[in-house]
């Protein structure tokens, strides 16, 4: 009787941490993706070339990216539910803020404000919910969570699509406020306060990342507009090349770093964030071109556009739950391997059938093979990257992998409509073809490799992927603890 009372007051607690931290990280990774579908009409409303639609995408996945690991060590120093409450407010607020923009170059700075809010919101989402869950159910617990962000990006389109359609482009931001105003002070009331002792802010790491990867993406970004051999485009390239170089320095040879170099000398850490880095690479680019493309060249409307997305966007609510069991049975390492090589050859496949008159029929078997892809990488994925580091790396690690997903997603915009920029354009259905059948050539390479990366993961993960409190129940019932493939 007293276990069930006990296993009665930790399943409360864990429930609102899984309600909490999966709300706001469904709306942070749904804003990755929910403005593709709302593009053409931001570009009527507010006007703006290429590079400023790249930017309203990139403005937000780029400060989200390199402030990630630097909002995992606010709340480890200063309590990772006050910073999770901070950084809420911040993105509540400037999601009011790019609803309200007159003009692109404001929506521009709002989506970065937003970015910014959700890098110090996201990374604590993860740390909250595997300290509020108890060891025996923390596997299905990630689970979930990975799913719910699996599916927040994947709906991105057909959510941005039908609310630009039936109401207006505003109201994909306007979504989130009531959202966000009421997880702040239910995040205030029914989760509970942590920190790290000893946990110091890295700085310069902060700097050098941040200055690196800005230089590297604004020179992809323009580099057609200005040309490959331009002084702000060559600039951009080699001092960014340059800072993120140093970043790498530092992680080896400063005692505390905000990303400890030293973490990827596990090959299963390496292996799932370069997978990571490298799927997001392939498939937000992919998506920023296609959702335009069934639009512009196809001549759906928003909402069309996102409902013939949904064998793609919509599959990861049948299989990911799935994927989940099969990945507690055979292990990590194959389900996601085999996500990621579905999701290469559904964009290859794409690619290869593209033309302006191409019927949807054709366009059927990759949607679904690129969902069904997407669904077997994100299931399992938390619960692999968790079970590859010590719990006292945890934080950095979440933190880590977040923002390398991100960057992925920030260059995979930038290199993919850099190519559609150089083979084609917006002038006509044919030119816009044209430039989107080389992209997704590169996006399919791009998430193939990926999967090659992803068999670096061990059959089977040494660190326990359990906080410091629970180490010793670990211990005690070590056959509870998920395991890596």
């Amino acid at each position: 009787m007293h276990t069930q009372d006990s296993d009665t007051r930790l399943r409360g607690p864990a429930v609102w941490a899984l309600v909490l931290t999966g709300t706001a990280s469904f709306m942070a990774a749904l804003d990755n993706l929910v403005v593709t579908t709302a593009l053409p009409a931001i570009r009527e409303d507010l006007g703006g070339r290429l590079e400023d639609l790249e930017w309203t995408v990139n403005a937000y996945t780029l400060t989200f990216a390199v402030l990630l690991m630097f909002g995992a060590a606010l709340g480890d120093r200063f309590g990772r539910r006050r910073l999770f409450i901070a950084g809420l407010t911040v993105f509540t607020g400037a999601s009011a803020a790019a609803a309200l923009s007159p003009g692109i170059d404001a929506l521009i700075a709002a989506r970065a404000v937003q970015g910014v809010g959700a890098a110090v919101m996201m990374p604590l989402t993860l740390t909250l919910l595997t300290a509020a869950v108890p060891a025996a159910r923390r596997g299905m617990a990630l689970g979930i969570f990975s799913a719910v962000g699996g599916i927040a990006v994947a709906s991105g389109p057909l959510i941005g699509g039908s609310l630009t359609e039936h109401i207006s482009w505003q109201w994909i931001f306007w979504l989130n406020v009531p959202i966000g105003l009421a997880l702040i002070p239910l995040a205030r009331l029914r989760l509970a306060e942590s920190t790290a002792p000893g946990a110091r802010l890295d700085l310069p790491g902060t700097l050098l990342i941040s200055g690196g990867l800005f230089g590297i993406v604004y020179a992809l970004v323009n580099a057609n507009a200005e040309g490959w051999t331009s002084a702000p485009v060559l600039t951009g390239l080699i001092v960014g090349a340059a800072l993120v170089g140093g970043f790498i320095h530092h992680g080896f040879h400063n005692a505390n770093p905000m990303l400890p170099m030293r973490l990827f000398r596990n090959r299963g850490f390496l292996g799932i964030n370069l997978a990571g880095l490298l799927m997001f690479l392939g498939m937000f680019g992919s998506i920023f071109l296609l959702s335009q493309f069934l639009q512009g060249v196809a001549g759906h409307s928003p909402t069309e556009a996102g409902l013939r997305m949904l064998p793609w966007t919509g599959m990861p609510m049948i299989v990911a739950p799935l994927a989940g069991i099969l990945s507690d049975r055979i292990g990590g390492r194959p389900v996601v391997v085999a996500g990621l090589a579905l999701q290469a050859l559904g964009l290859g496949w794409f690619a290869a059938i593209l033309s302006t008159d191409v019927s949807y029929a054709a366009q059927l078997p990759p949607l679904i093979l690129s969902g069904i892809g997407m669904a077997l990488y994100f299931a399992p994925a938390a619960n692999v990257l968790m079970s590859t580091v010590s719990p006292a790396d945890q934080g950095k690690a979440s933190g880590a992998n977040n923002a390398l997903r991100e960057v992925g997603g920030a260059l995979g915009v930038a290199v993919l409509a850099s190519v559609f920029s150089a083979q084609g354009g917006f002038e006509s259905p044919q030119a816009f073809t044209d430039g989107t059948i080389p992209a997704l050539w590169i996006g399919a390479g791009a998430v193939a490799l990926a999967a090659a990366f992803a068999l670096l993961l061990p059959r089977r993960a040494k660190p326990s992927p359990l906080p410091a409190a629970a180490v010793g129940e670990a211990v005690a019932a070590p056959e509870k603890v998920p395991a890596a493939g």
